[in-house]
């Protein structure tokens, strides 16, 4: 069966998934706890209780006190956000080369569960921690859903707290350029685009994270980030990455730029990225990046990498249209040549409702030789947030 022949069953995968938006309401929260293995997650209508623990304090038989506590729920400073995404779709010529026939392109269907938590212990900081699940991968891994695991596993915790004239970051599982600004008003689904061609300076997948940031209050930002291996922080041995970021945004602009230094024991990397935007009063955006590497201990002609892009979006009707060009990751120079391999795409987003938004995305990616055939994905994401 063809591609487009398979992508007929959308719209009636669609129309099973709209009822579990009209059921929304219906949900039993309780049953979350069935995706860990922790054995009762309690979860009060307002995420704190309304019957203090009552806390005798015995002081040598003098009299007894009586504190209130919140033990068994949220205290007033914490909230949950919770989030589902339901994909599905395939792609055209995907694992296709001269020497394989038969790739990935059966249709498929995934979905992704993410539960935010947020608290602030002084009005001034915040402890965010992030719990995941999800089947995502394959085919449809463009939309970047979740897919570590469909048992629910900690994806980063992170704790943000001003610091003199600045707000600082520590996390785990978190990304060194938390706090960076990338000037960019793209915001498109895919998951090689929506980087704006800040693919390596931008750090990120780290094990531990810091940095800090600091806004001026006249348009400059500027911040810093570090990550580590958990194992062995700073060493020689393990993989550390350090960046900078400075920017500037104004009423209907702004710019950046991004410098990362990235050790893997070896070699130390360097890569910097520019990038831009530019808003019109008719609500049409317009954004760019490029970014160059320098690739440590290769010959002279192996040892750039290059990355660009370009994309536009802005409202239309119910919704967003965007569309982008740019390359497929970073290239790397081979023998003096930079082989360029481009990504294309469209989509549209437009919310259903407050809690219901529906994403198309059509994307071309080049054949990375003459081998590889090109591939053409076509594919819609359902997210629900609660």
């Amino acid at each position: 069966m063809k591609l487009f022949q398979r992508l007929l069953v959308a719209p009636a995968a669609l129309g099973l998934i709209s009822p579990i938006a009209a059921n929304a309401t219906e949900v039993n929260l309780n049953e979350i706890s069935n995706y860990s293995d922790v054995e009762s997650i309690e979860f009060a209508n307002s995420f704190d209780s309304d019957q203090p623990n009552k806390s005798l304090l015995l002081a040598g038989g003098e009299g007894l006190a009586d504190t209130d506590s919140y033990d068994g729920g949220f205290s007033e400073t914490t909230t949950a956000s919770f989030s589902v995404d339901f994909a599905i779709g395939a792609v055209d010529g995907a694992g296709i080369t001269t020497t394989v026939t038969d790739g990935e392109e059966e249709l498929q269907a995934t979905y992704g569960f993410q539960i935010d938590l947020n608290t602030s212990f002084t009005g001034e900081d915040s402890l965010d921690i992030s719990l995941d699940a999800g089947n995502a991968g394959g085919s449809l891994g463009q939309f970047d859903t979740n897919s570590a695991s469909e048992a629910l596993t900690v994806d980063g915790i992170s704790y943000t707290f001003p610091l003199g004239g600045a707000t600082a970051f520590i996390g785990d599982n978190t990304d060194g350029s938390m706090l960076f600004t990338t000037a960019c008003a793209y915001g498109g689904p895919s998951n090689t685009l929506d980087d704006c061609a800040n693919v390596n300076a931008g750090i990120t997948g780290g094990g531990i994270s810091i940095g800090a940031a600091y806004d001026f209050d006249n348009g400059f930002t500027t911040a810093v980030g570090a990550q580590f291996t958990e194992t062995g922080i700073a060493t020689d041995e393990t993989d550390d990455a350090f960046a900078v970021n400075l920017a500037y945004t104004a009423d209907s602009y702004g710019v950046s730029i991004t410098y990362a230094n990235s050790e893997d024991g070896i070699d130390n990397d360097t890569y910097t990225a520019l990038n831009g935007y530019y808003s019109f009063d008719s609500g049409l955006n317009i954004s760019a990046g490029y970014e160059i590497g320098d690739l440590d201990n290769e010959v002279a002609a192996s040892d750039e990498t290059e990355a660009y892009f370009i994309g536009l979006n802005g409202e239309v009707g119910p919704g967003e249209l965007g569309a982008a060009v740019g390359t497929f990751s970073s290239m790397t120079e081979a023998a003096g040549v930079m082989p360029e391999r481009l990504m294309y795409e469209v989509y549209y987003s437009y919310a259903l409702n407050d809690g219901m938004t529906i994403t198309p995305l059509i994307y071309t990616v080049e054949g990375e030789d003459a081998a590889d055939e090109d591939e053409t994905g076509i594919m819609v994401k359902t997210s629900f947030s609660f």
